[in-house]
């Protein structure tokens, strides 16, 4: 798609959003917070979660090697 016709698009839907009236419901939108709450154990003392721990360890191990 050319550049025009991608910033036509990009202006369409922006448009769209920007004129909108959508209802928010908010109760599904705290329950949605309130369940993330939950996840927030899974998550190590980085904010990484637990099985990207050890991919994380590597690259930071691999960024002190290369700063000696």
């Amino acid at each position: 798609m050319g550049r025009g016709r991608q910033k036509a698009k990009q202006t369409k839907v922006a448009r769209d959003l920007k004129y909108r009236s959508v209802e928010t419901d908010f109760a599904s939108l705290e329950r949605e917070l309130r369940s993330k709450q939950h996840h927030d154990d899974e998550f190590n003392h980085d904010g990484i979660p637990d099985n990207y721990a050890d991919l994380a360890a590597e690259y930071q191990y691999e960024q002190d090697a290369e700063s000696d």
